[in-house]
């Protein structure tokens, strides 16, 4: 057998996989994909004021600092000096029985958390009007398993928390001039 054809063998392979993963992936960026950037905002601080024992204003607060971009404004004293201010008008948690079972037990609940607010600015320019966001979830009820369902119950408040989150990030970002 000749020793001087193999390494060429496994070379033209090596070429060859190489060539099938261009061919595969020339076409995503022809298409203009790329991953999700942070966003990018058009101030450069924002006071919000929402409730210290808010977990979603929490998030929230934790989300901006991050950007590194954003200076959070939280005392209500400077809210004057940021370029824009986060108007939270509500943050409710809702938990409404939506099945029973022929004796009156529940056997589902639907899980709702909604988020009530507007951005301006410090002279009062609305660049977001009064907007509400509502995540929902159903959960099925089980008395034999309370603390697994408020277990549940929790991580499904946590997702939907995020999702706000998220949302709201993205709506800020979407504002352009102020």
């Amino acid at each position: 057998m000749n020793t001087a054809a193999v390494p060429s063998r496994r070379a033209f392979g090596r070429a060859m996989g190489q060539l099938v993963a261009l061919g595969v992936l020339a076409p995503l960026a022809g298409c203009g994909f790329q991953l999700r950037q942070p966003p990018t905002f058009a101030f450069k601080s924002i006071y919000t004021g929402v409730a210290p024992t808010s977990v979603l204003g929490s998030e929230l607060k934790r989300n901006l600092a991050a950007m590194g971009s954003v200076e959070l404004i939280t005392d209500a004293l400077q809210q004057q000096k940021a370029d824009v201010i986060l108007d939270v008008l509500q943050e409710l948690r809702q938990k409404i029985v939506v099945g029973t079972n022929a004796a009156g037990q529940v056997r589902e609940f639907q899980l709702r958390l909604t988020f009530r607010f507007r951005l301006r600015t410090p002279k009062g320019k609305e660049l977001i009007p009064d907007t509400e966001m509502v995540q929902q979830r159903d959960i099925s009820f089980n008395e034999s398993a309370v603390l697994a369902k408020e277990t549940e119950e929790a991580l499904l408040y946590r997702s939907m928390q995020t999702d706000i989150v998220n949302q709201l990030m993205r709506r800020l970002a979407a504002v352009k001039e102020l």
